[in-house]
């Protein structure tokens, strides 16, 4: 090899190394200095929602913390759909940020054509909270216990009227669930919105209904509804007297949980940072507070730990699904 060879390796040698430095450099400047300008928070549901809610003190924690405006924006419509799809199709920048909830799991096995693959298109951020759902009778039911509930719906085959916020919500395939590992044959009211499957629930018109602790907290402590059991491996503190339903029957674990995306190729310098920020606002006891008065648990943890709980999600709801042979509307 020539010395002018050499020499040229040398220096070709020194500056990709000065290079590589120089991006480590931006990477890390990027990082420290996003956001720059407000970021929008899309939630795909509409506003009131416990999504919502949720979203909305995450938001609050984000702005306060970065300086930056987080902004709430609720693109409703095509059962979580059309504002999942507008962030897949959004830059990737860490300016346009997805509010991702169970459905999206189970959206992947409900619709056969999406115009996205959202395990491929959407990068996990954080998971935030896990809340409980709550298997719920009308008074009138007289099945005061889980075994006693399924002895009473095999004695009816048919005729007990199982409730849900609509077809593919967290709700209706947490009762699928129930129904493929008992056996039961159980009639599903799909409603549009968890609010109206409460109020038929009150009114008799439907036997049961699987709806996250929250929403019914306070028709079950006055008697106007009856919990049998929550959907959790553990109990909630928001009803510690309730059993679960996995203690009648082994295995049973449904939940709503939510956690944030971003759509794919966005710098992982700024999918690390809002990690981190999310994971201190779970740490926060203001936080804290806020999410146990909904009966949740906080998820916390990596990016990786988010991308394994979706996977796990979307294969767990995907048989449950195909077993119910449910259609989106």
């Amino acid at each position: 090899m020539t010395l002018r060879r050499r020499r040229f390796l040398k220096l070709a040698g020194a500056a990709a190394a000065a290079c590589a430095v120089a991006a480590a450099t931006c990477d890390i400047a990027r990082a420290q200095a996003y956001p720059t300008r407000p970021v929008h928070l899309i939630v795909a549901t509409t506003a009131g929602a416990t999504t919502d809610i949720v979203a909305r003190l995450t938001a609050q924690w984000l702005t306060d913390r970065l300086g930056q405006q987080f902004i709430v924006e609720n693109r409703p419509g095509g059962g979580n759909n059309i504002g999942t799809e507008a962030v897949v199709r959004a830059p990737a920048d860490g300016y346009t940020l997805l509010f991702v909830n169970a459905v999206n799991a189970i959206n992947a096995t409900l619709f056969e054509k999406l115009s996205y693959n959202f395990i491929a298109d959407i990068v996990p951020v954080a998971g935030i909270i896990r809340v409980p759902l709550v298997m719920q009778v009308n008074p009138s039911v007289p099945a005061k216990t889980v075994p006693e509930f399924i002895a009473y719906a095999r004695s009816n085959p048919g005729k007990v009227n199982m409730a849900s916020a609509g077809i593919g919500s967290t709700p209706h395939v947490a009762g699928e669930l129930f129904k493929m590992m008992t056996g039961l044959d159980m009639l599903h009211v799909p409603y549009r919105g968890g609010a109206q499957a409460i109020t038929d629930l009150l009114g008799g018109q439907v036997q049961v209904m699987f709806e996250p602790v929250a929403g019914p907290l306070e028709h079950l402590r006055s008697g106007r509804l009856r919990a049998l059991a929550v959907t959790t491996t553990t109990r909630s503190a928001a009803l510690p007297d309730v059993p679960t339903v996995g203690e009648f029957v082994p295995g049973y674990e449904a939940s709503s949980w939510y956690g944030i995306g971003v759509p794919k190729g966005t710098p992982a310098d700024i999918v690390d940072k809002l990690n981190r920020e999310v994971n201190a606002a779970l740490d926060d006891p203001r936080m804290k507070a806020r999410f146990a008065d909904l009966g949740a648990d906080v998820l916390a943890g990596s990016p990786a730990d988010f991308a394994r709980l979706i996977a796990d999600e979307t294969a767990k709801w995907g048989k449950v699904v195909k077993f119910s042979g449910a259609k989106p509307e």
